[in-house]
């Protein structure tokens, strides 16, 4: 078994000292042996749980600003998830979920904010409106045509009027009943 300080062991793991602190403080990556850093456990926790494609990796070399993104509180969250709840799948597996989720969420939010998307209560409300309209419309037509078309055609206003509305009603009836075939397209 080797054992490292957390400086030495930080240099080894290419990561900026206040990492490793942190790491140790939070009980993630870092295997101890007394005061001293086990190197071989330690390696292997991290090949387990991170991928050399974890920005975390390049961002710790970096100087931190004061202000934590939402992205890396979200993939925190989803480290410590992982960690604590023992998930069955692997820390790029899981990753590549949670970015491709993060990308659908992206672009729902961008398609909403160019008007390509609308609210789904809003839309039933002008489409109920506009039929309810449409079938307004069509069971006025009949006391309105009617005397028209009687008269053009010398029969009584009244017989052509229960005529029209009787066929008005079937054919809304029948608009009303819409067939749902969900199988195409």
């Amino acid at each position: 078994m080797t054992t490292m300080t957390q400086s030495a062991y930080a240099q080894h793991a290419r990561v900026d000292r206040k990492t490793i602190g942190r790491w140790i403080k939070s009980g993630k990556f870092i295997v101890m042996d007394g005061e001293l850093i086990d190197v071989e456990a330690t390696d292997a926790a991290l090949a387990k749980n991170r991928d050399g494609k974890d920005l975390r990796t390049s961002n710790a070399k970096k100087k931190k600003t004061a202000d934590v993104s939402t992205e890396q509180r979200i993939e925190n969250d989803a480290q410590e998830m992982l960690l604590v709840e023992g998930a069955s799948l692997s820390r790029e597996e899981a990753a590549r979920i949670k970015e491709n989720y993060l990308a659908m969420l992206t672009k729902l939010e961008f398609e909403k904010e160019s008007g390509q998307l609308i609210d789904m209560v809003k839309a039933e409300e002008v489409l109920f409106i506009a039929f309810r309209q449409q079938r307004d419309a069509w069971l006025n037509w009949p006391s309105r045509v009617a005397p028209l078309m009687a008269a053009d055609l010398d029969v009584p206003a009244d017989k052509m009027t229960e005529v029209l509305i009787e066929h008005v009603h079937k054919h809304i009836s029948v608009l009303g009943e819409p067939e749902f075939n969900p199988g195409e397209d």
